[in-house]
């Protein structure tokens, strides 16, 4: 089969997984991307991902990819909903440990420790997202009170806050009691966040460089 990809005389067959940014909360709990977009000859896709205690990737599915995550350092939780049983199944991962995301199921993942660092790997050169928080503050209000009997007004309430797609959670401002990721959170909310910052891995164009450099971002990434 004929891969002109591959047999251009001028293929590439490396790249670099920190350069591309995707979303950032503050500089510590970000994600760097390496998909077809930078790299046309790759056969899969990935998220590098660093997240502090507390901290959550929003729940969400994907319509096109099947996804494994690999953790680096640190220990997390990653959580899928079985449509197939109606059930919840939740692993605790340590270093060296994965655990998988079937095609079309709904999942998160929540850091249980700071410093956590893990890829999060497509078996497609880029995935299609589909954000809890895009489609929890586009359903009318309406609809989720004939479907579900809950009142226009609290279901208004609720979803507020959600201005934009919230990819890395809790956003900033949030001081709910018991949550573990707030300002008083060493290493997560004590420092400013950042302004928000989402990029579409569905488009090489969209994808941004990081432009500049801030711990524990790497530093000298342009």
């Amino acid at each position: 089969m004929t891969d002109v990809v591959l047999q251009s005389p001028d293929v590439k067959l490396a790249a670099d997984s920190n350069q591309v940014l995707n979303y950032q909360a503050n500089s510590y709990n970000y994600i760097t991307q390496l998909f077809g977009a930078q790299l046309p000859a790759i056969r899969n896709g990935f998220f590098n991902a660093h997240l502090s205690k507390g901290f959550i990737i929003q729940p969400h599915w994907h319509t096109n990819v099947t996804e494994m995550v690999f953790v680096i350092s640190g220990e997390l939780i990653t959580s899928v909903f079985d449509p197939f049983t109606q059930k919840l199944v939740t692993y605790q991962l340590k270093p060296g440990q994965v655990s998988i995301f079937p095609k079309g199921w709904f999942h998160w993942i929540v850091a249980v420790s700071d410093q956590v660092h893990f890829l999060t790997i497509f078996d497609q050169p880029t995935p299609d997202i589909v954000y809890g928080s895009d489609f929890l503050r586009t359903v009318p209000k309406e609809v989720i009170q004939r479907a579900y009997c809950i009142s226009e007004e609290d279901y208004a309430k609720a979803v507020a806050p959600l201005k934009e797609s919230v990819i890395i959670g809790p956003p900033p401002g949030c001081n709910l009691a018991g949550s573990n990721a707030g300002p008083g959170n060493k290493g997560a909310f004590a420092e400013s966040a950042a302004p928000n910052s989402r990029v579409a891995p569905r488009s090489g164009a969209a994808a941004r460089q990081q432009p500049g450099a801030y711990p524990p971002y790497p530093a000298g990434l342009r």
